[in-house]
């Protein structure tokens, strides 16, 4: 079994962040990011605004964001 946690959070500003970590659903082990909101009592909740990807597509991932990387530079 993976070990599942928190990566990072990076702030996106108006009480949100996206957070990158890794998480378990019905016992399947997922690279999720995720947008979570701060609701009124100040606590992090997560929307359905983000994506679960399984441990074998991280490396593709990975190489889309080194692309999108030198597209922008």
């Amino acid at each position: 079994m993976a070990k599942t946690g928190i990566i990072r959070d990076i702030d996106k500003g108006r009480g949100e962040v996206i957070r990158v970590e890794i998480s378990e659903y019905k016992g399947q082990t997922f690279f999720n990011i995720r947008v979570w909101y701060t609701d009124p009592n100040g606590e992090l909740k997560p929307t359905q605004k983000g994506v679960a990807i399984a441990p074998t597509l991280v490396s593709e991932l990975k190489e889309a964001i080194e692309e999108a990387e030198r597209w922008l530079a």
